[in-house]
């Protein structure tokens, strides 16, 4: 698959041990500019905020309305929004990362279940998506926890999974500009390197650029280095990418009693901003792609729907960074 050059360099993080005898891969990203979504939900909410006079909340959000922040596709009809972003990244000279989020039985059921009827209509939609893509530029992130929530909880129709996501990744990858990482959990999840390899091999990972790791999780910088570091090795020296997000304080217990430690956690916070990394490099870039102040969903009393605004922890993470 074709690699995309461009702007905005950046170090970033040391390669593996068990890889440093071989030099690393080159970056695909190395130079290029991240997109910066002028109408990002936490944009749109810090202009809603200015509307109705509250411009001291608007201005808070600044640190995070200021960064470039994945664009979710999670609707049915995801075209007007996929080429928007593209329309608009495309003028500005950026590249433009796109979180790819619609597979049936999506979370299991869970608090972001959806997704699509099944995987006739899922290689549909994401067909769409490649088609807006088309020869533009664009990193996409491909189904978080898909796979490993195949490896760790009770989804049905794992098998068809595997196929599910391969086809996508076949379809996707058609796209010479397109940048495709497969996500793959995150290092508190599946422990067995080995195992997770495989599976992101039934998934069709080898014509993919990638995976993507700690996507809407809290892992520090540092254990994501490891951990992805051990799996690029099983999987014979792929490259990664880091969601930063809300890592600030790294992965968080549940101190309430409440709700799980990944859902919406008192103590975490805002993680180093996005950045590309060194011309050669495993791990190419830190990337926002969890929407910071969007809920993970309603796990405690009061909380929001899953993917729903909320100033408050928005606000809390942006306190609590160090």
């Amino acid at each position: 698959m074709a690699r995309i050059a461009g702007l905005l360099a950046g170090a970033l993080m040391l390669t593996a041990c068990s890889q440093a005898s071989t030099p690393a891969p080159r970056n695909p990203l190395f130079q290029q500019r991240l997109w910066v979504d002028p109408q990002s939900p936490v944009a749109q909410a810090a202009d809603a905020l200015r509307a109705s006079g509250r411009q001291a909340d608007a201005d808070a959000l600044a640190p995070i309305t200021a960064q470039p922040v994945a664009t979710w596709l999670t609707h049915d009809d995801p075209v007007p929004l996929a080429k928007r972003v593209l329309d608009e990244a495309e003028v500005a000279d950026a590249v433009p990362v796109l979180v790819l989020y619609h597979r049936p039985q999506r979370d299991c059921g869970n608090y972001s279940a959806g997704g699509s009827a099944d995987a006739d209509a899922y290689a549909q939609w994401v067909a769409t998506v490649a088609d807006t893509i088309g020869s533009r530029r664009a990193v996409v992130i491909l189904e978080p926890d898909a796979v490993p929530q195949l490896l760790s909880a009770s989804c049905a129709g794992a098998e068809d999974t595997y196929a599910m996501l391969a086809t996508a990744i076949e379809r996707l990858s058609a796209n010479e500009q397109t940048l495709i990482y497969l996500d793959a959990g995150h290092p508190g999840w599946i422990a067995d390197t080995d195992q997770l390899a495989q599976a992101l091999r039934r998934s069709g990972i080898e014509k993919a650029d990638g995976f993507s790791l700690n996507v809407s999780n809290f892992a520090s910088d540092a254990a994501n280095q490891e951990y992805g570091d051990r799996l690029s090795a099983a999987l014979g020296g792929v490259q990664y990418v880091i969601d930063t997000s809300r890592n600030g304080n790294g992965t968080p217990s549940a101190p309430d009693g409440q709700g799980d430690s990944w859902c919406n956690p008192p103590g975490a916070a805002l993680g180093s901003d996005p950045q590309i990394g060194p011309e050669h490099a495993y791990a190419i870039a830190r990337l926002w792609i969890k929407v910071p102040g969007e809920s993970d969903g309603n796990c405690r009393p009061g909380e929001p729907q899953a993917g729903e605004f909320w100033f408050d922890y928005a606000l809390r993470l942006i306190q609590q960074r160090q």
